[in-house]
This record gives C-alpha cells, sequence and structure tokens, in this order.
C-alpha cells in the first residue's frame, strides 16, 4: 500500500494497484461521520468503436451503449434490486455516465462493508437478457425524450455536435431513438467484457475508514474472482479537423426567453511549452477573467438589461481540442453573440483580475479539502483528465504566471466557434 499526501490541505491518499489490476484509492476523513464510495470505468459515451477484447476488427456499437451498460447493471440475476439493497443498509446509491467514464456509488455510515462487497459484486456479475435488454429501451427513450425537452442540455449536446465533425462527443450521451432501440445483448457484453476489466476500473473511497481495512476487503472481495488476464484496449483514433462542422444553429422550443450558446474549438496542439494541466487552466481562467461572474462584461450586460443571470460555461477536452461553451438567456442572442465573440477576441488580460482568479481557487481547493463528495471527484477527475492524481493543486495554481498565460492566449485563434440559439415557439 502507498501513501501520498495532498500538499498544504493535510489529506493522506492510501492506494494500492492489486493483481487483477484493479486500483484502489482511499481517503481517510475521520472528522465526518459518513464514508462515500464509487468504482468507475474508463468507458463512457465518447467511445463507441474499438477492438473488442479476443478480436482484431474494430467493432461500431450503437451511440449511447455506455449509458445502457449502466442501466442493466442494476439487474439482477437474483432479481435483487440495488436501491433496494443499499437503502436497507443505510445507504444511497446511484450511477452517471459521462463522456469520459461510468461510475456507480454509494454513500452512507454504516455497513460499510457489506455496501462495498455489493457494490463490487453487482457491477462485476453483469446478467443480459433479450428480455430484459429489450425492456429496458422504452425505459431509456423516455429519459431520452426528458433530456430533449431540457432546454439547456438540448443546447449543450447540440453545440458539442456542432463544433466537431468526427469525434463521438458529437452523439448525446444515452443515444439517439434509432440507436437505443438498435443495442442488443451482444453489444452490452461485448461492451462490457472489454471495458469493464479490473484493470481499466478504480475504486475511490473517502470519509470515515480505515484505509488498511478498506483495501482488506476490497482485496479479499476480488481475490474470490477470477478474472481473464489484462489486454490492452484499442479504441479508435479520429483525425479532427480544426474547423466546426456547424457555424450556426437555431431551434424553437416551448420556452419563455431566448437561449444561447456560444463554443468555441480550440486546437492547442502547438502549445508544447505547456503542460497539459497549464493549457486547461490558463484557458479556463482567461474564459472566467472575460465572462466569469465577477467580469466587467456580465456587469455592463446586466446593466444594459441584455442578460439578467450570469453566464453558464463548460469545458470538454477531445484529442488537441478544448471544447468550451458559454451559456446565457437572453431577448437579444443575435447581439450578444458577438459582444460575446469580440470579448474573447479582444486578448487583454488585466493582471491583477488574474492574481484575484488564483487567489480564489486556491481558497476553493482548500475549503472544498473537507467535503468527502469533493475530494472522491477530484481523485476520479484528475485520473480521467490526466491520467493520475494531482497532488500539488495549491502549488501548481499559485506557480501560474501572468505572462506565460498572456504569452499562451496570444498563441491562441478563437474562430472556430459556433453559436447555438433556442427561440420561444411561435414568437
Amino acid at each position: 500500500m502507498n501513501k501520498k499526501t495532498f500538499n498544504k490541505l493535510g489529506l493522506d491518499v492510501y492506494s494500492e494497484t492489486l493483481d487483477n489490476g484493479l486500483s484502489i484509492y482511499v481517503v481517510p476523513m475521520l472528522n465526518k461521520h459518513n464514508i462515500y464510495a464509487t468504482i468507475s470505468t474508463k468507458f463512457g459515451a465518447n467511445v463507441n468503436e474499438f477492438v473488442p477484447i479476443g478480436e482484431k476488427k474494430m467493432k461500431r456499437v450503437p451511440d449511447g451503449v455506455a449509458h445502457f451498460l449502466e442501466h442493466k447493471l442494476f439487474e439482477q440475476k437474483d432479481g435483487v434490486d440495488p436501491f433496494t439493497f443499499f437503502s436497507q443498509n443505510g445507504a444511497d446509491a446511484n450511477a452517471n455516465t459521462s463522456y469520459y467514464k461510468t461510475t456507480y456509488l454509494f454513500s452512507g455510515s454504516e455497513k460499510f462493508k457489506e455496501n462495498i462487497n455489493y457494490l463490487l459484486d453487482y457491477v462485476q456479475e453483469p446478467y443480459f437478457t433479450d428480455e430484459n435488454v429489450e425492456k429496458e429501451k422504452g425505459i431509456i427513450d423516455q429519459e431520452r425524450s426528458m433530456y430533449q425537452d431540457d432546454p439547456y442540455w438540448r443546447m449543450y449536446e447540440g453545440s458539442l455536435a456542432n463544433l466537431v465533425n468526427e469525434h463521438p462527443i458529437k452523439y448525446p450521451i444515452v443515444g439517439t431513438k434509432e440507436s437505443i432501440y438498435e443495442i442488443t445483448k451482444e453489444d452490452l457484453y461485448v461492451c462490457y467484457n472489454t471495458f469493464y476489466h479490473p484493470s481499466n476500473m478504480f475504486v475511490v473511497v473517502t470519509g470515515n475508514v480505515n484505509p488498511e481495512e478498506v483495501i482488506k476487503i476490497i482485496k479479499e472481495n476480488q481475490n474470490k474472482k477470477k478474472f481473464p488476464n489484462k489486454q490492452k484496449i484499442e479504441i479508435k483514433k479520429y483525425n479532427e479537423k480544426k474547423e466546426v462542422s456547424v457555424k450556426k444553429q437555431e431551434i424553437d422550443m416551448d420556452i419563455n426567453t431566448n437561449k444561447l450558446a456560444v463554443s468555441y474549438k480550440i486546437d492547442i496542439s502547438n502549445l508544447n511549452d505547456y503542460t497539459f494541466y497549464e493549457i486547461y487552466n490558463y484557458i479556463l481562467y482567461y474564459f472566467d477573467i472575460k465572462t466569469g461572474v465577477t467580469s466587467k462584461l456580465v456587469e455592463n450586460l446586466k446593466e444594459e438589461q441584455i442578460i439578467y443571470e450570469d453566464f453558464g460555461l463548460a469545458v470538454n477536452n477531445i484529442d488537441n481540442y478544448i471544447l468550451i461553451n458559454i451559456f446565457a438567456e437572453t431577448k437579444e442572442p443575435e447581439k450578444l453573440s458577438e459582444i460575446i465573440k469580440q470579448e474573447i477576441n479582444n486578448k487583454l488580460i488585466d493582471k491583477e483580475e488574474f492574481e484575484r482568479k488564483k487567489k480564489c481557487s486556491i481558497s476553493s481547493t482548500i475549503m472544498a479539502s473537507d467535503n468527502i463528495y469533493h475530494i472522491n471527484n477530484k481523485i476520479m477527475s484528475n485520473i480521467i483528465k490526466y491520467g493520475d492524481i494531482v497532488y500539488n493543486d495549491y502549488e501548481l495554481i499559485n506557480n501560474l504566471e501572468f505572462s506565460k498565460l498572456d504569452k499562451l492566449i496570444k498563441s491562441l485563434s478563437f474562430n472556430e466557434n459556433t453559436i447555438y440559439i433556442i427561440n420561444p415557439k411561435g414568437k
């Protein structure tokens, strides 16, 4: 068992990789009453073409299969509902699928050993039949319809689709109506056997726990099971073009006020003098300075009553690109889109504002370190985004330099962008 410490935060991370490849990370937070446990696979909605384990040719699976798989793992051969099991054992359970991973989780202060064993068991014992797969399609299609009725989610997924040309992040996480009904039991088993091997998964436990006991329980659980030998997973690589796919799109929905998304596809392939951590965070700082809650732009737009609420911001990264979405509610979407684009292209940056943002980030990092959910999510996010845990956020943030931010931003192009507008139906 290894031990590392989050610098300046006073939190230790105990970790071990088992013989079957499963990685375990435990952060004891003994001043807390609760425990939060997650198991994740590095398989999300942005993977739909890969070489299945034991085969040699690329296979294209229907869009939405990762999310469908998440649903079906809750159906057990013995008929026991995992949600009922956890509830009876004093825990809340859930699961979620993103573009990058799928996570199964529970939180509770009682019966940790029973709950963590059950979490591992139900995730590692799939039970798919033609009948239960067919039954789930209508349920997931209803979920898809619900997302389609949410204007912000519709705008978010629509903007991503318009930013990229080939990469599967352009497809909805839940899939389309057509792709949902194409999914078969065989598709689920192919994806499960390829991506749910322990070597492609990791467990994170945060809260009032003893790390030695946690790792012992998980190790005993895994030693009772047999898994195939670890194999390298081959996922299709995409030659994503620099240009966006669609420059502008407008749709109508049953809403009262226009919704707007201005989204950017930023090519970072030539930033060889920067680490990915620096690139990601410098770009985030820039957009926060330009369009964040305390920005002059937002203040002026509110005074002019072009907007009434702060902007929303979403960030994704694929291959050599950072994708950024700016969301707003406004009665003047065309005018606002031009104002936002002008502001982003105006690469003058206030150094004092940058230093203030750094201080806020450091304060937020320290405050969030007392939250078992935040620390768990930070570890998951770090592993997916950077391939490892970042233990020195405090120093990395503190070492960000205005001159490097200024140089980086001046080297970037913000010309590849797309606009997505939702208009009130009938107006």
